[in-house]
């Protein structure tokens, strides 16, 4: 059975209303081919880093892993290509983190790896370890292994949201999976009901997608005899909506206490591409080497969402878009929100990627930073109820022992502070370095 529901007044304080900019919503999904060559990143998720299964000059093939890592918190990674191992470098990642790559050469013929067959799934155990072998990880952009995310070590989950919100400004990849593969939502999400005993899948999404929500309901109503309860819940438009936390109390009414995670509180959240994924792989067997991709921004000749292999060189993914109309003055992978800057664009596109942004200089205007006038708005527009700029001037006199006391750990990175600040400060960027600080401090390196 399906239900509509409208969003809970209040669920949550805070947030803003940056523009929309869905320029590439009504724009179909175009299939880039396979480039020339592919660099792939040993670290493209949240945990630990794979190590490299191939040496130089290996030939290799599509579907192939050919990086991995026997720590639970990690995904493998595999070829998207057929072809020639030309060497493993090391790459710097635009979050600034150190790790190896693998090059492949491509022969053109995209020859498949001889385990790329449909997993052979009967139990519980059977399916987590076939969403580990399929390389999924988060691909709304926080990139956290799937597998380990839906084995909840005993703790009773009752219900599944499916992030459908796509709240960041300019993307769209979410929004067009709805629409061009809304068959293998539903099926995702009976998979995941069916082996975690769910009582309930909610799919979220706001209300400036009302195309995609008809969609989704239209489908969801032709779904019978389903042993879960299947609901289609429109959220109110308002950033960071699609935050994990965020989304929870929507549609739940559920807030998760800090420090506990969503399935503490029964409940997990997984984003609608990675639900339809889980489908396909389910199906085909075919693990993630390949993804959708919003390509905008006023520097872009031809935005679009295109489904681009993962490795593939930003650079060439733009020429694919027609190039560059104007010297892109920024580059973001992401959103505007809390995506993040890119030194150049040889850098490849990796699983959580789900958007590149090349900004003209209208729309990469940097702006002066003034003093604080202590207005109070980004403690008002804080969604995770912290004081931006109190953490920001504990950043500044390195004080420890205040960054631990004002929760600077708690931030989400949302950037609404930054966003709403009339003095221009770089909030958000504060947050990120206060985090980073204490991270070091219990690793024992400051």
């Amino acid at each position: 059975m399906s239900e509509i529901f409208g969003w809970m007044k209040n669920a949550w304080r805070g947030g803003v209303h940056p523009p929309h900019c869905k320029n590439t919503q009504d724009i179909v999904t175009v299939d880039m081919p396979a480039p020339k060559k592919v660099i792939l990143p040993m670290q493209q998720h949240s945990g630990t880093e794979c190590t490299p299964l191939v040496k130089r000059g290996e030939a290799v093939f599509v579907g192939q892993k050919i990086g991995d890592s026997n720590e639970r918190f990690s995904a493998p990674i595999h070829s998207p290509v057929s072809g020639v191992v030309r060497g493993i470098v090391p790459l710097l990642l635009p979050d600034g983190t150190n790790t190896e790559a693998v090059v492949i050469e491509s022969d053109g013929e995209q020859k498949l790896h001889d385990s790329v067959v449909p997993p052979k799934i009967e139990t519980f155990e059977d399916f987590i370890a076939a969403v580990r072998e399929s390389g999924l990880v988060g691909l709304g952009g926080a990139g956290f292994p799937t597998h380990v995310k839906l084995n909840t070590n005993g703790k009773k989950v009752h219900t599944l949201i499916i992030n459908a919100a796509e709240c960041e400004p300019f993307i769209t990849s979410d929004f067009r999976e709805c629409l061009e593969n809304t068959d293998d939502i539903f099926d995702g999400i009976d998979a995941v009901a069916r082996f975690l005993g769910l009582e309930r899948a909610v799919i979220a999404i706001e209300d400036n997608k009302p195309l995609a929500f008809e969609r989704l309901l239209q489908y969801a109503e032709q779904r019978q005899g389903l042993k879960y309860g299947l609901e289609i819940k429109l959220l109110k438009t308002r950033y960071p909506q699609g935050a994990e936390k965020m989304i929870i109390q929507a549609v739940a009414g559920i807030e998760v206490p800090q420090g506990k995670l969503p399935a503490d509180v029964g409940v997990l959240v997984m984003n609608v591409t990675s639900v339809g994924f889980l489908a396909r792989y389910l199906k085909t067997g075919m693990p993630l080497i390949k993804r959708r991709v919003t390509v905008d921004g006023g520097a872009v000749e031809k935005p679009q969402n295109v489904e681009v292999f993962i490795g593939t060189p930003i650079r060439d993914l733009i020429e694919f878009c027609g190039g560059y109309k104007v010297p892109p003055a920024k580059l973001l992978m992401g959103g505007p929100m809390m995506g993040t800057a890119l030194a150049d664009d040889e850098i490849p596109v990796i699983k959580q990627n789900n958007a590149i942004l090349a900004f003209d200089e209208e729309q990469a205007k940097v702006f002066e930073i003034s003093n604080c006038i202590n207005c109070g708005r980004c403690v008002r527009h804080c969604p995770v109820r912290i004081m931006p700029v109190t953490i920001e001037q504990a950043v500044l006199r390195e004080d420890l022992d205040d960054l631990a006391a004002l929760d600077v750990n708690t931030c989400i990175e949302c950037g609404c502070c930054s966003f709403v600040c009339p003095a221009r400060r770089q909030l958000a960027q504060s947050m990120r370095i206060g985090k980073a600080m204490l991270e070091r401090v219990a690793k024992g390196k400051l």
